[in-house]
């Protein structure tokens, strides 16, 4: 890969001209090195999160080289992560009081991120249309992109991240537990004899003497929150090798190389906004406070409590008690408080222009997924103009990564007329 760095100066605000605060935004450009010099479509990377900055890939592997046959890719560091301006707890810290910092992270959703992405669009790429390609919460921006600014895009592929264009972070946790409790049963089923080992964790955590090496104490919900990966793939067979190595032999006492990875896996040292701004992305223009949705629904569902046996493992969920018991979190406590309870925000998507949507959009809907909910994709899928879903059962959340599912996508934006950019230029 022939590789080139681009770093933007942007305003923190991209909708009032009188505050002249600025960050920097940067983006790694990609090229096959012998096309390096050919005028290609350019194709954005929208990635997952909230608050997930662009892949490092270390080869043209994947859905990257499959990218790469025909198009210049260009991997964004969205606003606030990577090398883009990094929100951690120390720079949190030094943006004055609870207010302060919750009105500066407000600044860090949807259509700030569109808005970056368009200013390095016209800045950097020649402000021809570019297409996008969204994971997970990449998707959640293209919706935003097409509704704010749809003149930049050629074409839209998304993986497993149709958000509804309804927000409602209250419905969207009534619709995720079953499914976590769905793939927590299937993971039972296919290591029954972790039931035990999981029962037996929980049991020696609640002592409440169990310090990570970083000096966390470990909860028992702590623990529970590795459920997150069971969405993915490979997840069940991640955790089975994990609670394998959580006991010697010969002691009751949980090992250094399982609290290790306990840590690695909850600290949000590499991506604290993923917490941070989990439940703001359901936030728009109408739907009041988040509340707490996540805390809220779980506190109706006894099963998931922390003494109930078969123990259950959560998902993509954040609480609030995460900014008090994990490090990296706990500076942004009483901020996030403030977000939390916070009524007054930005609309996400305009419904008449997404109707009116003439970008083609293809969209692979994992059929199974536990983080955003199929039923949903497709109804998002059914409101917006010029959309294709493929649904599909054979990919779990990280189905980017299989070899089969950009190609599809790529094939099913040709098939409904090709990119508008090539419509334009064959017209010429």
């Amino acid at each position: 890969m022939h590789v080139r760095d681009h770093v933007v100066e942007v305003p923190l605000d991209w909708f009032d001209d009188a505050d002249t605060r600025t960050i920097t935004v940067f983006a790694r450009e990609l090229v096959d090195p012998v096309r390096r010099r050919d005028d290609l479509p350019v194709l954005v990377y929208l990635q997952g999160g909230p608050g997930g900055k662009g892949p490092r890939p270390t080869g043209p592997d994947g859905w990257v080289g499959e990218a790469l046959k025909e198009h210049r890719v260009v991997l964004l560091d969205q606003r606030g992560t990577g090398r883009s301006s990094r929100v951690d707890g120390r720079a949190i810290a030094g943006m004055g009081d609870a207010a302060a910092q919750a009105e500066h992270l407000a600044h860090f959703r949807a259509d700030s991120i569109v808005a970056d992405a368009e200013h390095l669009r016209r800045t950097v790429f020649g402000g021809r249309r570019w297409s996008t390609l969204g994971q997970s919460y990449g998707g959640f921006l293209t919706l935003s992109y097409l509704s704010h600014a749809p003149e930049g895009l050629a074409a839209c592929y998304v993986t497993g991240g149709l958000a509804s264009v309804h927000p409602d972070a209250a419905e969207v946790y009534r619709r995720t537990y079953p499914r976590v409790a769905a793939k927590n049963r299937e993971f039972h089923a296919r290591y029954p004899h972790h039931v035990d080992t999981l029962a037996r964790i929980a049991d020696r955590l609640a002592a409440g003497d169990v310090v990570l090496p970083g000096g966390d104490l470990l909860t028992v919900r702590r623990f529970q929150s590795l459920g997150i990966d069971f969405g993915m793939k490979p997840g069940y067979e991640r955790m089975h090798f994990l609670v394998d190595e959580a006991f010697d032999a010969a002691s009751d006492e949980l090992t250094g190389t399982f609290l290790a990875q306990v840590e690695a896996r909850t600290s949000y040292r590499d991506n604290p906004l993923f917490a941070v701004m989990q439940e703001s992305i359901y936030a728009s223009d109408a739907t009041g406070a988040t509340g707490w949705a996540a805390q809220a629904e779980r506190d109706r569902l006894p099963q998931f409590a922390e003494d109930a046996r078969p123990l259950l493992m959560t998902g993509e969920m954040m609480y609030p008690w995460m900014f008090r018991e994990i490090r990296a979190l706990q500076p942004f406590e009483a901020a996030v408080e403030l977000l939390a309870a916070r009524t007054e925000w930005s609309a996400l998507y305009d419904l008449d222009r997404l109707a009116a949507n003439e970008v083609p959009l293809a969209a692979a809907v994992y059929y199974d997924d536990m983080y955003v909910d199929a039923d949903l994709q497709l109804a998002t899928a059914e409101h917006v103009g010029n959309a294709r879903a493929w649904v599909t059962n054979e990919y779990e959340h990280d189905g980017i990564g299989a070899e089969r599912v950009v190609p599809r996508l790529f094939r099913l934006v040709d098939e409904l007329g090709g990119p508008i950019r090539d419509r334009e230029e064959g017209a010429a």
